[in-house]
């Protein structure tokens, strides 16, 4: 876990339950005598979710819709934490922080995970887009439930599902940075046997029931061609908003997955790329990240937007 992550040291039940006393119905002691929650029972997970939120990043409303994913937020974070240090590593060793720091969530669910912690830890600005309406409008009912992020998060539905920048984006808008979760797998079938693999590995009995909560919808967890597909697309169109964005990031989750993508970035000509591992558990992901920016448009990129 990075090191600013918030449940480097676990989670502390006895803090979350001060937060919200309805958690305490979900704790349970595992073997090793450790408080814990069923991580397969769905109204558990929220509940831990909510009560992170509420106590670590002063939300005090949120709520998701029934079959929508709920996110694991300590690896959300991560991600955002990790982000963090791209752009202090791009800016001589200064992290920018506050409202002047403006980022883009390509698909930003109907949790808005990203932009709440980018905005609690950092103080960032945000534009998160969705293809899904009902994501769309889970996410602006979150923003606008809580007065700390009505000024900072922009909520944008994309309408056409194949195009990630066009549709959304503002002519001459610029962003310091992208995230992304691309839809992991290239099948309806092949996310519910995933979710299968996940409930099971989290209960010592076997299940054949796909639970709800961890199944999300279609464009949540599968897309035609999967990961990679989604991401070699993702960077076909960043280089045509090559100058309006400092690093275009986003999660690759299968290592196989790798090559495609550097080779997509060759032939896209991009500036330079990084690579950044990312682990939690047993659990092993990393960020790409790229830039079309040379070196004296960075400089200038730095002088204007991140004093």
């Amino acid at each position: 876990m990075h090191p600013r992550n918030k449940q480097i040291n676990g989670y502390n039940f006895a803090e979350l339950i001060a937060a919200l006393p309805s958690l305490t119905a979900f704790v349970i002691k595992n073997k090793y005598n450790t408080e814990t929650i069923d991580f397969a029972d769905s109204n558990a997970v929220k509940a831990l979710n909510t009560a992170l939120l509420k106590c670590n990043y002063g939300i005090g409303s949120w709520e998701i819709p029934e079959g929508y994913l709920c996110p694991p937020i300590p690896g959300r974070a991560d991600y955002i934490h990790y982000i963090a240090d791209l752009l202090q590593g791009s800016n001589y060793g200064k992290l920018p922080k506050g409202e002047q720091i403006k980022c883009l969530d390509i698909g930003v669910g109907a949790s808005c995970i990203y932009p709440i912690i980018g905005k609690s830890e950092y103080g960032w600005q945000w534009v998160g887009t969705d293809i899904d309406s009902v994501a769309i409008d889970s996410a602006t009912k979150i923003v606008a439930e809580n007065s700390s992020l009505v000024s900072a998060i922009d909520i944008r539905l994309q309408q056409q599902v194949r195009d990630i920048f066009y549709g959304v984006l503002k002519p001459n808008e610029l962003f310091d940075f992208t995230v992304c979760n691309p839809p992991f797998h290239a099948s309806e079938t092949e996310a519910k046997a995933g979710t299968l693999r996940k409930l099971n590995n989290l209960n010592e009995a076997k299940t054949g029931k796909v639970y709800r909560n961890f199944e999300g919808q279609s464009n949540e967890l599968w897309c035609d061609g999967g990961e990679r597909k989604f991401v070699l697309n993702m960077i076909r169109q960043s280089k045509n908003f090559g100058k309006t964005c400092f690093w275009f990031t986003t999660l690759i989750s299968k290592q196989t997955n790798l090559e495609a993508v550097y080779e997509a970035l060759k032939v896209a000509d991009a500036a330079e790329v990084k690579t950044i591992p990312m682990g939690q558990g047993n659990k092993i992901s990393r960020i790409v990240a790229w830039t079309f920016l040379n070196a004296e448009e960075r400089k200038i990129w730095r002088e204007k937007r991140w004093k």
